[in-house]
């Protein structure tokens, strides 16, 4: 509910499993569009989704091939370039 970053979503993603996330936090900006966002609160809505992906054999590759290119926009070679350049103005 409260991720800082949204490691665990993306680990899920670069290994192909579809994601159901939180809406909040900073895991819609992490995930884009690449998984399905729910309200943590939400129990009703969590399992729906889940029984959603689990049904929907096309929603859930679609998931897999969204999620496996967004992970790839994540390196920490790429953080440490982006954070040099703002330490270095």
């Amino acid at each position: 509910m409260y991720e800082g970053f949204g490691f665990p979503a993306l680990e899920a993603m670069a290994s192909g499993t579809p994601v159901i996330t939180s809406n909040c936090s900073s895991l819609p900006e992490v995930v884009e569009d690449a998984a399905l966002l729910v309200d943590p609160f939400s129990i009703s809505d969590i399992a729906w989704l889940m029984g959603e992906v689990i049904q929907d054999k096309t929603l859930a590759s679609l998931l897999k091939e969204k999620g496996v290119a967004q992970a790839k926009k994540f390196s920490w070679q790429k953080c440490a370039e982006e954070t040099l350049k703002i330490l270095t103005g």
